[in-house]
């Protein structure tokens, strides 16, 4: 039988995998500064999403559901956040022409 410590491990390795995937889109955001690619409708439905896995993870105790879902919807609304940025950004000089 697997010892609860050793699938917490497996679970914060899944967890680390699939968080740390968000930083390259992250950084790819930042250094162009614009997120124009980015679908505004499926980072706010995902967003929605990890808010309610941490939500499960927090009530059920499931620490790295709970800390992988908290990291994961800090990159996601960060990426959400410089979107509404830069899309403004965009939509502001395109008025100017």
């Amino acid at each position: 039988m697997i010892q609860a410590g050793t699938i917490n491990l497996i679970g914060y390795a899944a967890a680390t995998g699939t968080t740390i995937s968000f930083l390259p889109q992250l950084i790819r955001v930042v250094r162009l500064r614009s997120a124009r690619d980015i679908s505004l409708g499926m980072f706010l439905i995902f967003s929605a999403g990890t808010v309610l896995w941490l939500t499960y993870g927090l009530l059920s105790r499931s620490w790295p559901v709970a800390v992988a879902n908290a990291v994961t919807l800090v990159l996601s609304l960060s990426i959400l956040i410089l979107k509404l940025r830069f899309d403004r950004s965009d939509a502001k000089e395109q008025a100017k022409r």
